[in-house]
C-alpha cells in the first residue's frame, strides 16, 4: 500500500474543499481576505521596484556604463549644507577650471561641469510644481539621452556667456503654453526671465544624478551666477573617457589632475569623489532592495494575520463537520486521508487567495508603474513564489485542525449534534 496519496486522492479531496468553501461564501471571503492582501502588496511591489530596476538600468545604458562624476562628497543621501562635518568643509568646491584641465586630458572624451537646482517653471499666470533645473552644456542630451523636438541647443557663445534661455520639457510646455508655440516666449524659470529656444523629451524615467526629473536645461554660467547653487550637492563633472580607455585608467588620469591642481601631497587623502555608473547602481539597488524589504515585511503581517484566520476558520469547520469526520471513518477513511482532506482544504483556501491577491496586485502595479511613467515587465518570478507562499500558508496553518480533525474518535464523532 502506498504512503503518499495518488493524484486521484487529491483531486478529490481539492473537489470537497471547493465544495466546502461553497457551502460558506462570506466566511471563506473573510479569511482569504488577509492572504488576498498580503500577496497583493507583494506583487504590486515586485512589480515597481522591477519596473524602477529596469529603468535605472536602461538609462544607465543611455549614458554609457562608462561614463562617471566627480563630486565634493559621494553619500548616498543628501548632507546638510548648513552643517557640514569638519572633514567635507574643508574639501573644496567644484570649479569650472577643474572641468576644463580634465576635458583636456588624453584619456577623456567629455567633461563638463554641471549643476543643478529646483524651482518651479511659469508663464502668463500658469506655473508647475517644483521641477530639476540643469545648468549643463549643448551635450547634454548626448549624456542623458532623450530627445530634442522643436526648437535647438544652446550656442557656443551663449554658453560662454551665460545666455538667458532655456531648454524646456515639452510636457511642462504644454502644462504652460497649451497650445500655443513655446519657441521665442520668454517664461519664469525659478524666478527668472528666459527666453525658450527647445522643447525636450527626456528618456522614460530619465536618471540623473542626484536623480530628479528635469523640468528644464540652462546654460551652466547663467545657472551659476542666477541661482543659490548648493555646491555640496548639487555640483558635479561628467565624464566620458574616450573609445579604447577603461574607467580605471581614466579614473586614474582624473584622480591625479585633480589632486594636482589641489596641490595635495602623496599622504594626503583625496578631497574629491568618484562616482562610477557601478556605484550609483549599487546606490539605488540598495535603496530599492530597502524598498521592498520593507513591503515584504508588512506583507508578511497581513499574511500571518490571514493564516491565523484560515486556522481558526478550519478549527469552526472541524466542530461543525465533526459528525461528517465520524461517517467517513465509519466508511473506512484513515486518520492519513482525515487529515490530507482538511490540509488540501486549509491550501486550497489560502490558494485561491493567492490567486485573487496576485491578479490583484498586478492590475494594481501596472497601474502604479503606469502613473509613474515606469515599463514594467510581469515578474514572473515572483509569481511562482507568491503562490507557493499563500498554499504554504493553508498547508503550517492547517495542521493543527487536520490533526484534531484527524484523531477524533469516529464512534464519539457520530454521537456529535
Amino acid at each position: 500500500m502506498m504512503r503518499f496519496f495518488t493524484l486521484d486522492q487529491l483531486r478529490e479531496n481539492i473537489g470537497i474543499a471547493l465544495d466546502a468553501l461553497r457551502g460558506s461564501k462570506l466566511r471563506s471571503g473573510l479569511t482569504i481576505l488577509g492572504v488576498v492582501i498580503g500577496v497583493a502588496t507583494v506583487m504590486t511591489m515586485a512589480s515597481i521596484v522591477q519596473g524602477v530596476r529596469d529603468q535605472i538600468l536602461d538609462t544607465i545604458q543611455i549614458a554609457g556604463p562608462t561614463t562617471f562624476y566627480v563630486m565634493k562628497i559621494f553619500s548616498k543621501t543628501p548632507v546638510n549644507p548648513q552643517m557640514l562635518p569638519k572633514y567635507i568643509r574643508v574639501r573644496p568646491d567644484l570649479s569650472f577650471a577643474e572641468s576644463q584641465r580634465l576635458a583636456e586630458l588624453p584619456q577623456i572624451h567629455y567633461a563638463a561641469i554641471w549643476a543643478q537646482v529646483m524651482g518651479r517653471l511659469e508663464y502668463a499666470g500658469n506655473r508647475t510644481q517644483a521641477t530639476a533645473i540643469f545648468g549643463a552644456d549643448d551635450r547634454y542630451q548626448e549624456l542623458q539621452g532623450g530627445e530634442l523636438t522643436a526648437g535647438r541647443w544652446f550656442t557656443k557663445a551663449e554658453l560662454r556667456s551665460g545666455g538667458a534661455v532655456v531648454v524646456i520639457d515639452e510636457t511642462k510646455a504644454l502644462r504652460l503654453f497649451g497650445r500655443e508655440t513655446a519657441i521665442g516666449k520668454t517664461m519664469n524659470v525659478a524666478g527668472r526671465p528666459l527666453q525658450v529656444i527647445g522643447l525636450y523629451v527626456p528618456p522614460l524615467n530619465a536618471f540623473a544624478p542626484p536623480g530628479q526629473e528635469t523640468g528644464a536645461i540652462v546654460p551652466f554660467l547663467f545657472a551659476w551666477h542666477a541661482y543659490n547653487i548648493d555646491k555640496t550637492n548639487a555640483l558635479f563633472i561628467p565624464i566620458k573617457p574616450r573609445p579604447g580607455v577603461s574607467v580605471a585608467e581614466a579614473e586614474d588620469a582624473v584622480r591625479v589632475a585633480l589632486r594636482e591642481m589641489r596641490h595635495l601631497r602623496p599622504s594626503e587623502k583625496d578631497n574629491f569623489d568618484l562616482m562610477s555608473q557601478d556605484q550609483l547602481l549599487d546606490t539605488f539597488m540598495s535603496i530599492t532592495d530597502i524598498f521592498f524589504l520593507v513591503m515584504i515585511a508588512l506583507a508578511s503581517v497581513a499574511l500571518m494575520v490571514g493564516g491565523i484566520g484560515v486556522m481558526a476558520i478550519m478549527m469552526v469547520s472541524v466542530t461543525a463537520r465533526t459528525r461528517e469526520i465520524g461517517v467517513r471513518k465509519a466508511l473506512g477513511a484513515t486518520r492519513r486521508d482525515i487529515l490530507l482532506q482538511f490540509l488540501v482544504e486549509a491550501a486550497t483556501l489560502t490558494g485561491i487567495g493567492g490567486l485573487l491577491g496576485i491578479a490583484v496586485g498586478l492590475g494594481t502595479g501596472r497601474l502604479a508603474t503606469s502613473l509613474m511613467n515606469i515599463k514594467a515587465d510581469m515578474p514572473w518570478g515572483y509569481t511562482g513564489i507568491a503562490v507557493a507562499v499563500s498554499v504554504g500558508i493553508g498547508l503550517v496553518f492547517g495542521v493543527v485542525p487536520a490533526r484534531r480533525a484527524a484523531r477524533l474518535d469516529p464512534i464519539e464523532a457520530l454521537r456529535y449534534e
